[in-house]
């Protein structure tokens, strides 16, 4: 636990001290649970946001894009239940005054039965060598299995009592696993409470006209109430999908762990209008569709699994969740979710507008069902950028810090150095700058040493460094080095389009799936 304590410490101080992610209003002591992206970290979400909006919009010719405001007419949220069901769990420690998620409290104590599992594989593996079978293992182990079955056993009761509103029960659970406040360990807990999450605002000019809004908690709503706009102006048939990527607003109980639960964050989410009976098939498909893309990026298939929701929101008949492996542990990254004909229905009772389409082919009108793909922008940022950053031992003993970003979402593809700043050396490397900067973002860098300058850039991320050198001006040729590898090859300048085209194009990376 000690050591994903400090590999989190390292994260959260590499994207400060490398210009990725700075706490908001800092100068006056910050704001709780709310970031700034830095002039590094805006590129690698815009890189990301990119990345997904092309996987889901432009590859696929029946799924269209949204942009809905923020703002919208409160019976919105009165009928998508949000009103009166958006809540969370909070207890409070009577000792330390400190406040919690009940549920997250009783999830952070089953994922300690992870970390012993995690324990006995690596314990295995170290004895059984190259024969050690990880699946079979993770299959048979009467301990492995014994650590599965209580760790499912309180989710399990855990979703049960949140379902049916049984706070007496969340609370006797965490009384029962003797669960202390993270912070002090004291057990004497207050009761569970639900908690709203949405923030309130006023429109108008005046206190007395004012009407009373809510920050949207999510972007899906948007999607909903302009399904049948969309439907119309686009022709579109069934199945077909709508995408956002937008802000959404929630006023956390417990915001913590740095980007990966914020008050204000970015959804990228596609909202898939299927025929009725047709749901469980088409949220299958997505499942599958949406871990290929995440495997795209070669993080790890290790990193990745799926956890079908016990408790499931009011309106889905399936939810499932990929979770990524965080220094702090398996959290959820993306949500899957069969979300019925719920939403559709609520607002067309709410509005009194028909919400439905048109089948041709059927003659007859019906309300779609949706299967749901949410992710968040912030989180996939949290998990790309500490999964990338490591840390070397070199060959003389030396070690190196560098992100191995997937090239693809790099801030900066390549950094152009002169070798020294004299001789013509930094107009040449200006020169190769202007004329790449058309198809790549990149940056030129003339400070310090050489080696200085390759570690700055392993730092950032960045996939090619090129130096030019007094032979450049005789051959046309530069040196580029390769980030991951290190390694250095002479090329003609001609060639340098097309060596990085090769390594950071967004076909050879979706092509993976």
């Amino acid at each position: 636990m000690a050591k994903q304590e400090d590999k989190f410490k390292k994260v959260i101080s590499h994207a400060k001290e490398y210009g990725f992610v700075f706490q908001s209003s800092e100068i006056y002591d910050g704001l709780s649970a709310v970031y700034d992206y830095a002039q590094n970290g805006v590129e690698l979400k815009k890189n990301i946001r990119e990345y997904w909006w092309k996987a889901m919009v432009q590859m696929n010719e029946n799924i269209v894009g949204l942009d809905a405001a923020i703002f919208m007419h409160p019976k919105t949220w009165k009928a998508s239940g949000h009103v009166d069901a958006f809540n969370d769990p909070l207890i409070d420690n009577k000792d330390s005054k400190k406040r919690y998620r009940a549920d997250v409290l009783i999830e952070d104590y089953v994922a300690k039965y992870d970390t012993k599992i995690e324990k006995e594989v690596k314990k295995a593996a170290k004895r059984f060598g190259d024969s050690f079978d990880k699946e079979q293992f993770l299959a048979t182990n009467p301990r492995v299995l014994q650590y599965k079955e209580k760790g499912n056993a309180i989710l399990q009761r855990m979703g049960q009592s949140l379902e049916k509103e049984d706070l007496e029960d969340v609370k006797a659970l965490i009384e029962e696993l003797e669960i202390g406040c993270p912070l002090s360990g004291s057990k004497n807990w207050t009761e569970v409470k639900q908690f709203n999450l949405m923030f309130g605002t006023k429109l108008g000019a005046s206190a007395d006209t004012a009407m009373d809004l809510y920050l949207r908690p999510e972007t899906a709503q948007g999607i909903f109430v302009n399904f049948l706009n969309v439907q119309k102006t686009g022709r579109m048939k069934i199945p077909f999908g709508i995408a956002q990527t937008g802000k959404a607003f929630r006023n956390e109980i417990v915001a913590r762990q740095f980007i990966f639960r914020m008050r204000e964050f970015e959804q990228m989410e596609m909202q898939f209008f299927v025929k009725p009976g047709t749901q469980k098939e088409w949220y299958e498909a997505w499942k599958v569709n949406r871990l290929k893309w995440h495997m795209s990026l070669g993080m790890g298939a290790d990193n990745y699994r799926f956890h079908d929701h016990e408790k499931m929101a009011h309106y889905a008949d399936a939810a499932s969740d990929i979770e990524f492996k965080f220094p702090f542990g398996f959290k959820e990254l993306e949500g899957i979710h069969s979300r019925t004909d719920f939403d559709l229905k609520a607002h067309e009772s709410a509005s009194g507008k028909k919400l439905q389409y048109f089948d041709h082919e059927e003659n007859k009108n019906y309300v779609p069902y949706v299967v749901e793909t949410s992710i968040g922008l912030d989180r996939m940022f949290l998990a790309v950028f500490s999964n990338s950053l490591q840390e070397e031992e070199l060959e003389n003993g030396t070690t190196r810090t560098v992100l191995k970003l997937p090239s693809v979402l790099a801030p900066y593809k390549a950094a152009i150095f002169p070798l020294v700043k004299k001789d013509g050396l930094p107009e040449v490397a200006r020169k190769i700058m202007e004329e790449l900067k058309w198809d790549f973002n990149v940056m030129y860098d003339e400070k310090d040493a050489v080696g200085r300058r390759y570690r700055r850039q392993d730092a950032l991320g960045t996939p090619f460094c090129i130096t030019v050198d007094h032979d450049t001006l005789k051959d046309d040729c530069v040196t580029i080095r390769h980030r991951d590898t290190m390694e250095q090859q002479r090329v003609k300048i001609t060639e340098l389009a097309a060596i990085i085209k090769e390594e950071v194009d967004a076909r050879n990376w979706l092509q993976k799936m």
